[in-house]
C-alpha cells in the first residue's frame, strides 16, 4: 500500500490525476497476471504419443446458453423429446476463428451446441430448437456450447446439467440416484473416424461439472492405446502420433490419491478410427 501511494504521489506531482495514476498502477500490475500461452505448455510423449494441452482458442467470455424446454426434473411424453435453447452473446453455424480451425477437424456447419444424454455419444446441433428420440426412462442431459472444431466453452454460463424423465416410468422402478451437485466428468471428444490431414493432430476434450483438477489435487486419468497420462488442467490437449485403424480413450476422474471418484460418468472407454 506504502509503495502504491508514493507512486501515485509522484505521478500526481507530474501533473497526473489521480484517475490516470491509478489506471497506470492497475496496468503496469496486471501483466503479471497473464495465463501461460499454449507456447509455454510443456507436451507430455509416451510411446510415440504426444499430449499438448492448448489455451489460445478464441475466448466467448459472455456466451451464456439457457436450456427453456424441457423444464429440469420434468417429465415428457415418450418418443421425440423437443429442446428449445436460448443463447446469448453466441452464434451458431459461424466458423470459429484461429489457427486450430486449420489444423484439425472443424464442422464445416459452424459453431454447435453438444447435447450429451448419459453420458452416451453427444449429437452437434446447429439451430436452438430440434427434437431429439430418448427411450423411456430417467435421463442425465448435458447441454454446451462448442466451437466449429468441437472444443467445448468451459465457463459457468456455457453449459446446462439437468435430469429429465421420459415417458411413464413403473411405480416400483428405482429411485433416482444421479445427484447434480456431486463432481462429475463427461466425455466429448475424439469421436467418430478421422481421414486425410485430420488424422494428424486429434483432438482429446471433456466436461467437468461441480470439480475442478488441479496438480496434487483432482485429476483426469487418460488412458490412450494403453499409454496412461494423468492431466491436471481443464484444457483441450492435442493429441499427436495416434496410429491409424482403431484407438481407445479411457477417462476417469480421480482423486489425489488416483483412486477414481464415485459418479456413473466418471470412468468411460470409447474408441475412434483414423483413416488415411
Amino acid at each position: 500500500m506504502r509503495v502504491s501511494t508514493l507512486f501515485l504521489s509522484a505521478l500526481a506531482a507530474a501533473g497526473l490525476s489521480a484517475c490516470d495514476a491509478a489506471k497506470q498502477v492497475t496496468e503496469a500490475t496486471s501483466t503479471t497476471n497473464t495465463l501461460p500461452s499454449a507456447g509455454t505448455v510443456a507436451a507430455v510423449e509416451k510411446n510415440g504419443l504426444r499430449l499438448t494441452p492448448f489455451f489460445d482458442s478464441p475466448k466467448y467470455p459472455t456466451a451464456q446458453l439457457r436450456l427453456n424446454t424441457p423444464a429440469a426434473g420434468s417429465t415428457v411424453p415418450s418418443g421425440a423429446v423437443p429442446f428449445k435453447y436460448e443463447l446469448t452473446n453466441f452464434l451458431l453455424t459461424k466458423m470459429t476463428g484461429g489457427m486450430h480451425s486449420e489444423e484439425m477437424a472443424n464442422s464445416m456447419k459452424g459453431q454447435h451446441i453438444h447435447n450429451i444424454v448419459d453420458n452416451e455419444p453427444y449429437s452437434a446441433h446447429y439451430e436452438t430448437a430440434f427434437t431429439k428420440n430418448i427411450v423411456d426412462g430417467q435421463h442425465v442431459v448435458l447441454s454446451f456450447l462448442s466451437r466449429s472444431y468441437h472444443e467445448s466453452l468451459k465457463h459457468r454460463g456455457a453449459y446446462d446439467l439437468r435430469l429429465v424423465t421420459v415417458g411413464k416410468v413403473a411405480s416400483n422402478a428405482p429411485a433416482p440416484t444421479f445427484d447434480l451437485k456431486a463432481p462429475h466428468l463427461f466425455y466429448s471428444r475424439p469421436k467418430d473416424v478421422y481421414t486425410g490431414k485430420d488424422t494428424q493432430k486429434v483432438m482429446l476434450d471433456f466436461y467437468l461439472v461441480n470439480t475442478t483438477i488441479e496438480p496434487g489435487g483432482t485429476q483426469v486419468r487418460a488412458t490412450i492405446n494403453g499409454n496412461e497420462f494423468m492431466l491436471d488442467q481443464w484444457a483441450p490437449y492435442m493429441m499427436e502420433g495416434l496410429p491409424m485403424g482403431e484407438n481407445t480413450v479411457k477417462l476417469e476422474l480421480v482423486d489425489s490419491s488416483g483412486k477414481l471418484i464415485p459418479g456413473p460418468f466418471n470412468s468411460v472407454t470409447r474408441t475412434f478410427s483414423l483413416q488415411p
